[in-house]
């Protein structure tokens, strides 16, 4: 199985000057919990931003360059290629950014999305892809008030690809 995970805002907003908006402990503890112990995809620029391989997780950078080497990473030429290696995972994440988030589901190479939405817009410069609510079915949802450590209002949901 393969899940997209994303922190999203109202409007879609991933991120701006190649960082994250927002800064949401719950969310970033969720990230860790979930994708702990299973290969994360995420694009070259999405490595770069977090600037080291995340711990306890195979990670795998999608770059055209074939000349690109990250100690500690596998570096795959394509999505399709990096999801293809991870097809007999029982579960990997698609962790970023737009550009893949975009060619997974446009290409249809995730089966569910893992989507932490902020209840507010926010200025960005990349945007979560839109995605036909027809064609994903949200199977949890999870509603939560902003506190001492999280300061915005926010959800977890999860969807499943429809067959």
């Amino acid at each position: 199985m393969v899940t997209i995970i994303a922190a999203i805002g109202l409007n879609n907003a991933l991120g701006k000057d190649n960082d994250l908006i927002w800064h949401l402990p719950a969310d970033l503890k969720r990230f860790k919990e979930t994708t702990s112990g299973f290969p994360i995809i995420m694009g070259r620029k999405t490595f770069e931003s977090i600037g080291r391989p995340l711990p306890n997780r195979t990670n795998i950078i999608v770059t055209r360059n074939a000349d690109y080497h990250q100690e500690g990473c596998i570096v795959k030429s394509s999505l399709k290629e990096a999801v293809e290696s991870v097809s007999n995972e029982e579960n990997a994440f698609i962790i970023g950014g737009a550009q893949i988030y975009n060619q997974a589901i446009e290409h249809g190479l995730a089966d569910r999305l893992d989507i932490t939405l902020l209840q507010e817009s926010f200025e960005a410069d990349v945007y979560f892809p839109e995605f036909d609510k027809m064609e994903w079915k949200l199977i949890s949802r999870e509603d939560f008030e902003k506190d001492e450590k999280n300061p915005h209002n926010y959800s977890f949901l999860q969807f499943k690809k429809v067959s």
